[in-house]
């Protein structure tokens, strides 16, 4: 009887070692999938776009980002599927099961996807949205502060 008892008990101290180890593994539930998109960089450090207006954008993982309107995105360079703008003034991320930096694609004013520079990729959007964008700096006029609407980004 004792040993059948000591059994027993080995067999359920197991089972919830077993367990708490399972439950301590993490589950690649949110993929990012992107290919590999070479980025040809510009000769123009000049070129900047503004964001006039608040915009809320879908990312491929189940995330929306909000985009501040009067942030800046800078110009550096293009991949095939568009030009490539990096914030100056708001980080941009893209979470899935990582934390990816991600920067805006464009063709013409409409949002195509992301590009993730630390991964070299890009990722598509699953339908493209217009944005609200002014070519070039927006005038300060004296005594006005540039306004951005609402804090960072959020999941």
């Amino acid at each position: 009887m004792r040993r059948w008892c000591r059994m027993l008990l080995r067999s359920k101290v197991l089972s919830v070692v077993i367990l708490f180890a399972l439950t301590g593994c993490a589950f690649d539930l949110a993929h990012v999938s992107y290919r590999f998109a070479s980025l040809s960089l510009s000769q123009d450090q000049q070129k900047s776009i503004v964001l006039q207006n608040l915009t809320e954008v879908p990312t491929p993982c189940f995330h929306t980002r909000i985009l501040q309107g009067g942030t800046h995105w800078d110009f550096i360079g293009t991949i095939p599927e568009g030009e490539v703008y990096k914030p100056r003034d708001q980080v941009l991320t893209m979470e899935c099961s990582n934390i990816f930096e991600a920067y805006l694609v464009l063709s013409g004013h409409a949002l195509v996807g992301f590009y993730l520079p630390v991964q070299e990729g890009f990722v598509p959007v699953k339908e493209t949205i217009e944005l609200p964008i002014h070519e070039g700096e927006l005038p300060i006029h004296e005594g006005e502060l540039p306004i951005h609407e609402g804090g960072g980004s959020q999941p």
